[in-house]
């Protein structure tokens, strides 16, 4: 008898058969061509065989039948694999690692991981697999078929595996129970991964820089930092991801979709892990406690940020200056100050910030929204950081001290300000004429010297000014209010600084001291003025004559030469004056006042 092994191999891959039949079924993986069509849902399939067990898909049927549990299976080979958990059978072993499997396509699958063989490659976009299966499942993404369908609610899978884990949301069903703490879970890679919480094991290492993790998907997904891979594409606008809940939440930016609905008040939200922070605002609740000071958090985030104030960590630095942060919102925000890129426009001036924060404040310019109130005064504001400023006028804390002469400060800028005139620094310096100021809002004040802008106007005669308490302070001559009052004398004024002034008559008080003859002064802008004497600096130039002044009230003066204004009028016979000091003297003709 001819006892001859014929093989039959296939040109195209170099495989080989046993069987001329095995080849010739095989060579359909080639050709792509599939002859056995389904007639209740039109699949095709290559091989026969394969659509009689697909039929039973939609028949139910199940012929082969455990004899030790019942169980039915649709197949031969799905029984005989099942029987192996009742036998422990693992007839399967790996040469390479000693691991044994209870199938021989099972071992095939686990000797990739030592040959590193991919023999399955997707057609759309080049990928590889160890596991025809992995592709199969793979390429519905770019088919976007999805054949495993809930006959409950109608949902559709794209696995088999998720459709069997959906189904129990339907049953209630959670018959895997943790011996640890007597949890239990729906599935059982779900209590497999929760066990690792009581253990701590850590089976999936990062062969690129040896960090462990819990769950596999976990490790896929951290191999992407490293390949830079981002396999998940966005069909609208082309952003790419690298996990499938990243572009899932993304989708929800274009679908508008919010699918995570709060119970207590109705709130939606497009995750999940949003919606339950957002429930800890109603049960108070807060599981994040610091084991340094005992603070306790709602968010994880938030503690996490929290605790790298006791450890002074700062693990995310800007490429461009070094500059180092805590959080990863902050590198974001401070990469816009290199970039200059301000992503958040306002809709109805077309201002734009590059943080979202300033874009809701400047909104309420607009709106006119002032949501945070005083409980003291009533006094309301536009920002948080406003209320938090006013509240210290009633408390009176100043909690920030100068540790140059002692004085205290209810603002932390306001003692970065200050510290200013001990080191004498002026880090605004401005574009047209040079000058440096140690404040950004007085170089902003100052540069309206040179454009002439006046942004602030009164509504009641139209005067405009270039600073808001100049305004603020006109205000006053047309509603009369002087809520300023000296604790000596009980004279009110329209400004503090007014009623700082006139203090000093009591007080004597002269703290503006000349460098250079001691001469002594109440109020700062008489130093500047005197100061002049000293150094002939004339900074106030008249624009129609050219000639120079050192105060400013000496230019309004002089103009008056050119335009002829006389704006002083006397109230007793109707004769203009072009400067204050004329019409007091010219009144003491009505009065009979002797100076």
């Amino acid at each position: 008898m001819n006892t001859e092994v014929k093989s039959y191999k296939c040109e195209e891959c170099g495989k080989i058969f046993k069987y001329s039949s095995s080849l010739r079924k095989h060579r359909q993986i080639h050709t792509g061509k599939k002859l056995y069509e389904c007639k209740e849902c039109g699949k095709v399939f290559k091989i026969c065989s394969t659509l009689v067990q697909h039929h039973r898909i939609h028949t139910g049927e199940k012929p082969y039948k455990c004899e030790e549990c019942g169980r039915s299976f649709i197949q031969q080979s799905n029984l005989n694999q099942h029987q192996r958990i009742h036998t422990g059978e693992k007839h399967y072993k790996c040469q390479e690692c000693g691991k044994a499997f209870k199938k021989p396509s099972c071992l095939d699958q686990h000797h990739r991981i030592h040959t590193g063989e991919k023999p399955y490659k997707c057609k759309e976009c080049g990928r590889s697999f160890s596991q025809q299966a992995n592709l199969t499942r793979h390429h519905r993404i770019h088919t976007g078929e999805k054949p495993y369908k809930c006959q409950e609610c109608g949902k559709a899978f794209k696995e088999r595996s998720p459709l069997n884990q959906h189904h129990t949301v339907h049953t209630g069903e959670k018959p895997y129970i943790c011996q640890e703490c007597d949890k239990a879970f729906s599935r059982r890679s779900l209590l497999s991964k929760h066990h690792r919480i009581h253990t701590g094991e850590k089976p999936y290492k990062c062969k690129e820089c040896g960090k462990s993790f819990k769950q596999r998907s976990v490790l896929t997904r951290h191999n992407r930092v490293h390949t830079g891979e981002t396999p998940y594409r966005c069909q609208e606008c082309d952003k790419a991801f690298k996990c499938h809940s990243a572009l899932r939440n993304h989708l929800r930016t274009h679908t508008g979709e919010k699918p995570y609905k709060c119970k207590e008040c109705g709130k939606a939200f497009k995750q999940r892990p949003h919606l339950t922070q957002h429930h800890r605002v109603h049960t108070g609740e807060t599981p994040y406690r610091c084991q340094e000071c005992d603070k306790a958090f709602k968010f994880y985030s938030t503690f996490t940020n929290h605790l790298r104030t006791h450890t002074g960590e700062r693990p995310y630095k800007c490429e461009q200056c070094g500059k180092a942060f805590q959080q990863r919102s902050s590198l974001t925000a401070h990469h816009r100050n290199h970039t200059g890129e301000k992503p958040y426009k306002c809709k109805e001036c077309g201002k734009a910030f590059s943080l979202r924060s300033n874009l809701h404040k400047h909104r309420r310019t607009h709106t006119g929204e002032k949501p945070y109130k005083c409980e003291e005064c009533g006094k309301a504001f536009n920002q948080r950081s406003h209320l938090t400023k006013h509240h210290k006028i009633h408390t009176g804390e100043k909690p920030y001290k100068c540790k140059e002469c002692g004085k205290a400060f209810n603002q932390h800028s306001a003692l970065i300000q200050h510290h200013r005139i001990h080191t004498g620094e002026k880090p605004y310096q401005c574009p047209e004429c040079g000058k440096a100021f140690n404040q950004h809002s007085a170089l902003t004040q100052h540069h309206r010297i040179h454009s002439g802008e006046k942004p602030y106007k009164c509504p009641e005669c139209d005067k405009a000014f270039k600073r808001k308490s100049n305004l603020t302070q006109h205000h006053r001559i047309h509603t009369g209010e002087k809520p300023y009052q000296c604790p000596e004398c009980g004279k009110a004024f329209h400004q503090h600084s007014h009623v700082t002034q006139h203090h000093r008559i009591h007080s004597g008080e002269k703290p503006y001291k000349c460098p250079e003859c001691d001469k002594a002064f109440k109020r700062k802008s008489n130093l500047t003025q005197h100061h002049r004497i000293h150094t002939g600096e004339k900074p106030y130039q008249c624009p129609e004559c050219g000639k120079a002044f050192n105060q400013h009230s000496h230019v309004t003066q002089h103009h008056r030469i050119h335009s002829g204004e006389k704006p002083y009028k006397c109230p007793e016979c109707g004769k203009a004056f072009k400067r204050q000091s004329n019409l007091t003297r010219h009144h003491r003709i009505h009065t009979g006042e002797k100076p």
